[in-house]
């Protein structure tokens, strides 16, 4: 079967910025499919933040060819330019911040993690100021982010942080299955310390607006219990579902949201209940991260 051909104006492409991830990581051979994907290029610009030298060892080490039209622009001369690049062809930033010939891959380093961590912050920046239109992200190492000193748990935190965003939740989205998290990186002993009646009504009304603009309708919501069998009327766990949960999903549905649960974690992903639900507000990260994961793990976007 021949791939589509969609015809489109690159003058009105949006331009994403790519970062590169880890550079000891899988993301340079991330960014390189990327680079290589024919239909991704031409949907958009992609404006790759990371290290030319990684891209071009990881790419001779695969044996790979990449377009020859793809412009790369030093980090410096791309901060002082007054205009950006036309938008017919992939660009690569180039923060030049590490040496790529002694770069071990696989091995978590200081070294890597402070690369990966300029190369988001570029991003983001360039999107602050309007130079590109989204942000997509490689994968980064968090140890490696500790090694260096950034003492974040991940991307979503980081980016909550310099959005300056007051209210914010992880959403994992395909067409499969929609998943957003009360609490995201954390222990699971600390999950119900940081569980309350306000925080999962937050949740349940940032994934209502999330999938009410995705969706263009009303969406149906389940939220998922804590405790095996969502607690079985206090049997299991210290009444999460009844004192913690419970009192969001009402003050939710007095909104008029579409909203039901606490719901049984086991049964909430059977297939006829996905039919029904467009998003499962989830309690911790592998409650939703499992189901989204088997289901949709090479569709689902965060």
């Amino acid at each position: 079967m021949q791939p589509i051909e969609l015809e489109r104006n690159h003058s009105d492409r949006p331009r994403i910025g790519l970062t590169m991830g880890d550079p000891a990581g899988v993301g340079p051979e991330l960014v390189l499919r990327a680079l290589q994907d024919p239909l991704c290029n031409d949907l958009q610009q992609l404006v790759v933040f990371g290290s030319a030298a990684v891209l071009h060892r990881c790419r001779e080490q695969l044996g790979w060819s990449v377009d020859d039209d793809i412009v790369v622009v030093p980090f410096k001369q791309w901060q002082a330019a007054r205009q950006d690049p036309p938008r017919d062809r992939p660009l690569i930033v180039d923060l030049d911040n590490l040496d790529a010939a002694h770069l071990q891959p696989g091995k978590v380093s200081r070294e890597a993690g402070r690369a990966s961590f300029e190369y988001i912050d570029a991003a983001i920046e360039a999107f602050q100021v309007g130079r590109i239109d989204a942000i997509t992200t490689a994968p980064i190492c968090k140890e490696a982010w500790q090694l260096a000193g950034y003492n974040y748990p991940g991307h979503t935190e980081l980016f909550a942080e310099r959005s300056g965003a007051k209210k914010w939740c992880m959403m994992q989205y395909s067409k499969a299955i929609t998943c957003t998290f009360v609490t995201v990186h954390c222990g699971y002993a600390d999950v119900p310390k940081l569980l309350n009646p306000e925080r999962v009504a937050d949740t349940i009304r940032l994934t209502d607006q999330a999938l009410r603009s995705l969706r263009r309708r009303k969406p149906r919501l389940v939220v998922l219990g804590l405790n095996p069998h969502a607690g079985e009327h206090g049997l299991f766990g210290y009444g999460e579902e009844e004192n913690l949960i419970a009192p969001a999903v009402v003050a939710a549905q007095a909104e008029g949201l579409q909203v039901e649960g606490p719901v049984p974690p086991d049964a909430a992903f059977l297939p006829a209940r996905r039919e029904t639900t467009d998003g499962y507000v989830c309690m911790y990260h592998d409650q939703g991260h499992i189901p989204v994961k088997a289901l949709a793990f090479d569709t689902a976007v965060k």
